[in-house]
This record gives structure tokens, C-alpha cells and sequence, in this order.
């Protein structure tokens, strides 16, 4: 019994049960479909590229991993999240494609400007609305969720005026790489796990953890200590502008265009989800990185599972409002002090028995 209680209460429970429970609601609809146990994990290569559901889960939930590296540390420093990330990330397709075709232009075949200068344009602008929500926050005192509704509304918009209102197609082979195949490997898986290794060596060889999480914890101490919390918080949200700029390359280059009525539409509802999913508090404080990439991929597969249960895609965003309810309902205070006396009740029952 207290085994059970100790492998509950790690971090990383929560996370990879929810995995372990969508992956057997996939094995149980392939058996009743009349199919193999197992077809959810086949991978084989077709057409000199990997494929498979589960090929397909990691390259799709890619974007929202990467979303989720920036997310967790937001939340980790200003127990608040960000809500503009998905409009970042159409701003960064805008700006990108628009350097790479030339204003005005909608359609092209070869660059105006090399392909570097577009995403590094791209990522520069990322980062600088980063830069805009974490002075709001940090020396403004503006509540991160109000402060980041500003470019969720005004994000999209700004795009179009880059974009001069149109779709710009950029279609040259090696801008759609990067969201297509190096070799028969998917880039965004690539690009996704380069992302989640930098960002894993830079936290765990330097000290920016442990200011991000003390500042979360207590920001009145962590000043007091001698950290500029200011300083962290605004940081942080510029990291999370730049892995939103670099979710945005990929789904940019993905659709080889810059649609931003529609990158990154509702994205940063599953970044927020895979940040709890992966039993972070959205309180802010301590976080596990490892927990929100599982939690990434989790939601991947959620989706996929509900599409192939036959859910629609207007549909999707209320079967996961429902998981982050119940995710909410299980980290909050009550809720572990009602199990903490269930659990101390039944035991002193069996004492007494």
C-alpha cells in the first residue's frame, strides 16, 4: 500500500498514466474494430518515410511540445499563463514569408531574401512579443492572462498587416522542409527534440532553474535573497516568444504559407493543458519539463483518438475543456485534503478491524 502511495504522489504519475490510458482506449477500439492489438505502435516505412499513428502523434503533437517548453516556465515563475502563443506563432509565419517573398507578393518560387534572414525575422519578432507581455507583467504588475490578451487579440491582426491581407505561399523546396522529411525521419520531430534537449542542458547545467522556480515559489523572498524577479519573469516570457516563433516555423513551413487566420488557432489551450497534464502546478513554482512533453504528446494523442472515435474537429476542444477541469479539480487544495482524510479513515478502519 505504500508503494502505491509513493509512485502516486511522484510528479511524473500523472503524466505518463494519462498516456498509458490513452494508448490502451486505442488498443481496446483496434480489437473491437477487428484489427490488431497493437496497430496503434505499428511503425513501418511507406514511400521511403516512416508511418504509423504513433509516427503521426509525435510529428503532429511536435508544435505543441515545443509550445510547451516556453509555457512551463511562465507558469513556473508567474503562476500565470500565456494565451498569446498560438497568435506568435501566425505572427511569426507572417513576418517570415512576407521577408521571404517580398511585401505584397503572394505567391513565389524563389526567395527574395535568403531563407535564414526570413526565420531569423521571424523568431526576432517572436521574441520581441515575448519581450512586450513580459514587461506588462514583470514591471507593470498587469495579471499575466490580461496582459497576454492583448496580442491573442491583436496578434492575428498584425499578421494580416504584414501579409497585406492575403495568404503568402512561399513554395521552395527547402522552406518546406523543415516541416516535411529530412530523409525518412519527420522534421518537426527534429526540430521538437533539439528544442526539448537545449532546453533540458541549458536548465539543468545552469541556475536559471532554480531562479525561475524560487522566484514562483515566493518572488518577495526570491528578492530578498538577492534575485531580481523582475528580471527572471520578463525572461521567461521571452523564451516562451521564442520556442512560439519556433512552433511557428514549423507549422509555418508545414502548409508552406503564412495563413495567420489560422497557425497556431487554439494552440495555446493545448500548451496550458500539457503543462497540467504533465502535473505541473499552475500555481507557479516547481515544474518537471520532462512531465509538460509527455503531457504534449498526451494531447497529440487525445486528438487523434477522438478523431478516430469518429469526434469532429468543432468537437475536440470540449472533450479536452473537460480533461483540464478535471486535472484543475485534482491539483487544487480541497481536493488533497479530502483524499488525505479519506485515506487516513479507511486506515484507521482496518486498524480497528
Amino acid at each position: 500500500m505504500n508503494k502505491i502511495k509513493n509512485i502516486t504522489k511522484m510528479q511524473l504519475f500523472l503524466p505518463i498514466f494519462s498516456m498509458i490510458l490513452v494508448m490502451c482506449i486505442n488498443v481496446i477500439y483496434d480489437i473491437a474494430n477487428g484489427n490488431a492489438a497493437l496497430n496503434f505502435f505499428y511503425i513501418t516505412i511507406k514511400n521511403g518515410v516512416l508511418f504509423g499513428r504513433l509516427i503521426d502523434v509525435l510529428n503532429r503533437g511536435s508544435e505543441v511540445a515545443i509550445l510547451a517548453i516556453g509555457m512551463t516556465l511562465v507558469v513556473s515563475s508567474s503562476a500565470g499563463t500565456d494565451i498569446s502563443v498560438g497568435s506568435v506563432m501566425s505572427l511569426y509565419g507572417g513576418m517570415c514569408c512576407m521577408v521571404l517573398a517580398g511585401y505584397g507578393v503572394t505567391n513565389v518560387s524563389e526567395y527574395k531574401q535568403p531563407l535564414i534572414v526570413g526565420i531569423l525575422a521571424g523568431l526576432l519578432l517572436a521574441c520581441v512579443c515575448g519581450l512586450f507581455n513580459g514587461f506588462l507583467i514583470a514591471y507593470m504588475n498587469i495579471q499575466p492572462m490580461v496582459a497576454t490578451l492583448i496580442l491573442w487579440s491583436a496578434g492575428r491582426a498584425i499578421g494580416l498587416l504584414l501579409c497585406n491581407s492575403n495568404i503568402v505561399y512561399v513554395r521552395v523546396e527547402s522552406f518546406q522542409k523543415i516541416g516535411g522529411y529530412v530523409g525518412f525521419l519527420p522534421t518537426p520531430i527534429l526540430v521538437a527534440a533539439i528544442c526539448v534537449a537545449v532546453a533540458s542542458i541549458v536548465l539543468r547545467f545552469t541556475a536559471l532553474g532554480t531562479y525561475i522556480q524560487s522566484v514562483g515559489i515566493n518572488k518577495k523572498a526570491s528578492r530578498i535573497s538577492g534575485f531580481n524577479s523582475a528580471v527572471i519573469i520578463l525572461l521567461t516570457y521571452v523564451i516562451c516568444g521564442l520556442f512560439a516563433g519556433l512552433a511557428g516555423m514549423v507549422a509555418t513551413s508545414r502548409i508552406y504559407s503564412a495563413d495567420t487566420n489560422n497557425i497556431g488557432l487554439n494552440m495555446e489551450m493545448d500548451a496550458i493543458l500539457a503543462v497540467a497534464l504533465g502535473g505541473n502546478s499552475l500555481g507557479g513554482g516547481k515544474f518537471n519539463l520532462a512531465g509538460s512533453i509527455i503531457g504534449a504528446y498526451t494531447i497529440q494523442a487525445i486528438t487523434t483518438t477522438l478523431y478516430a472515435l469518429g469526434v469532429s474537429s468543432a468537437q475536440a476542444p470540449v472533450f479536452k475543456a473537460i480533461v483540464v477541469i478535471m486535472i484543475v479539480v485534482i491539483q487544487s487544495a480541497p481536493f488533497k485534503d479530502f483524499l488525505k482524510k479519506f485515506t487516513a479513515k479507511k486506515s484507521t478502519k482496518e486498524v480497528a478491524a
